[in-house]
């Protein structure tokens, strides 16, 4: 590090943290499934609390977030006929691999523009991958299994966190400032907030989303 930056960063107000909860009170809507023979004594664990899983982020982050990360990773399976996780969360420039662990072919796809995709029919145990670089909502789909779907949000900033199984979440090293705090579940913007985050210091914001 030079001199210069050494400088910078000793003049750099200390970050602080978001943490909170997000109670998803309102239903999820009912998954419909299809048979196919193919899958006939297969346990279907669609994971209703997958649905439940929220994602709270910064809606403008601070000058300068911007980071593409180069070389990141993450994984969205395909099991039991269900996309697992059913909404991820990840920065622009990483490549999410589709694996499928079900005994049926799947067929991976999306139409979102600027974000589109197809990766063919492939069986368990295979895996293909997606390298997302524009910042958006993309809508997954399998062209074999229409009642299958999920998301991947993609952010051009690091400033978000998906909630754990007890709708935790925690978005740490905030610059010092007054933000508008989104929860996004299940395909939408369900409610926003201004929080205000003090140097070297935390805040709590909780949700309730009907």
């Amino acid at each position: 590090m030079t001199m210069a930056a050494r400088v910078a960063a000793a003049e750099e107000p200390r970050r602080g943290v978001i943490r909170g909860t997000v109670d998803v009170r309102r239903e999820a809507p009912a998954v419909d499934d299809r048979p196919a023979v193919a899958t006939v004594g297969m346990p279907k664990q669609h994971a209703d609390n997958d649905r439940r899983r929220t994602v709270v982020y910064l809606e403008t982050a601070p000058r300068g977030a911007f980071e593409l990360r180069e070389g990141a990773r993450a994984v969205m399976d395909q099991r039991d006929e269900t996309f697992v996780p059913h909404v991820l969360a990840v920065a622009a420039g990483t490549v999410v691999d589709f694996t499928n662990n079900d005994r049926t072919y799947h067929n991976v796809f999306s139409f979102t523009k600027g974000n589109r995709f197809d990766l063919g029919r492939y069986g368990r145990g295979r895996s293909k991958s997606v390298r997302f670089d524009r910042p958006g909502i993309v809508r997954v789909f399998c062209d074999i299994h229409s009642h299958m779907s999920a998301f991947v949000l993609v952010f051009g900033h690091r400033f978000f966190a998906v909630t754990d199984g007890e709708g935790r979440y925690e978005i740490e090293n905030v610059p010092p400032g007054t933000y508008t705090l989104v929860a996004w579940n299940d395909g939408q913007a369900r409610e926003t907030r201004t929080v205000t985050v003090p140097e070297a210091s935390g805040v709590e914001a909780d949700f309730v989303l009907k």
